[in-house]
């Protein structure tokens, strides 16, 4: 096991530099210049923005800047915002917590929701329901979330009045506490979270209702049964834990959502989260900025991988041999 997770540690931690070196060196390489946008919002003169070129080291060479940004980020220093004038640190750190509420509700429901469906799909193939949930599943993998959040908003908050159409909190009832500041934040996190967990609820209920259904056929499955043990036991002790695998799969690829949450979504709720801020980073062209999400959600991938790679070792025999 140590040298298994150390070998695995060092694949995560090159790809993580590897992330870098690519992402910084698109960030720079595409056309545009962040500065001459500032200069022409705010009307500074050609000598402000060389000053400011100058403190950004934007005057420097490439390999220079890049240095000196993996020296920073060696000291957990990511830089100061373009457009903000602030250290990136400070401003991802405002907007973690909104994206991480986001994400974790997201994630909570879906392979709750969605790995029951997907085993009731099995349970039942064939039937009435397996074929309506089937229908919507598929319904909700080909619906692109920002479309379905606007048909959300349009009838929630702007026809019907149910829920805010953004934020979240309201503006006038900023200053309440307790629990009707939880029960003010709880509406406007409702139409969010519903949108991104109709779309990641159809991926896992299609993958688990899959993969049960190739568990249930085995010859380990049939012996259980043989044996008279009831039909609760064989489906969750010894079926559904067979059927993990793809489940912890898709585990690893959804975990960039407890930092990104969704970028679409994000912008359609001004959900303020580091979905929207890495939007507002690139149409200002604030590279710090840009870099420092980029590099939280790389973070996050590598992350959610390595997890995935230790749960296949505890509950897959083969792996540890």
């Amino acid at each position: 096991m140590p040298g298994w997770l150390f070998s695995r540690l060092l694949q995560a931690a090159a790809t993580l530099a590897a992330a870098i070196v690519v992402l910084f060196f698109l960030m720079r390489l595409a056309p545009g210049d962040p500065l001459a946008q500032l200069a022409g919002e705010r009307q500074m003169s050609l000598q402000e923005v060389e000053v400011l070129r100058a403190r950004y080291g934007l005057d420097q060479p490439l390999t220079s800047q890049f240095s000196a940004f993996v020296r920073g980020v060696l000291r957990g220093d990511l830089g100061t915002s373009i457009s903000q004038r602030r250290p990136v640190t400070n401003i991802l750190a405002e907007r973690l917590p909104a994206t991480l509420l986001l994400g974790g509700t997201v994630l909570v429901l879906n392979f709750t929701i969605g790995i029951w469906l997907g085993v009731l799909q099995a349970r039942r193939k064939g039937s009435r329901a397996d074929r309506w949930l089937s229908t919507l599943s598929l319904a909700g993998y080909a619906t692109p979330s920002f479309w379905l959040g606007l048909i959300l908003v349009w009838l929630a908050a702007v026809r019907w009045h149910w829920f805010p159409a953004g934020g979240m909190v309201d503006p006038l009832r900023s200053g309440e506490s307790g629990l009707s500041r939880i029960l003010d934040v709880a509406r406007h996190l409702f139409l969010p979270v519903l949108t991104l967990s109709i779309v990641s609820m159809a991926v896992t209920m299609r993958h688990q209702r899959t993969a049960m259904l190739e568990v249930l056929g085995a010859d380990f499955v049939r012996t259980a049964r043989a044996k008279g043990l009831d039909e609760g036991p064989v489906i969750w002790h010894h079926a559904w834990r067979n059927a993990l695998f793809p489940i912890i799969t898709l585990f690893g690829l959804w975990l960039p959502v407890l930092v990104t949450g969704s970028v679409f979504v994000e912008g359609v709720f001004a959900w303020p989260g580091l979905g929207s801020l890495s939007q507002e980073a690139i149409s200002g062209r604030d590279y710090p900025l840009l870099m420092g999400t980029a590099l939280l959600v790389s973070l996050t991938v590598v992350l959610g991988n390595v997890i995935a790679d230790l749960a296949y070792f505890y509950l897959d025999p083969r792996v540890r041999r």
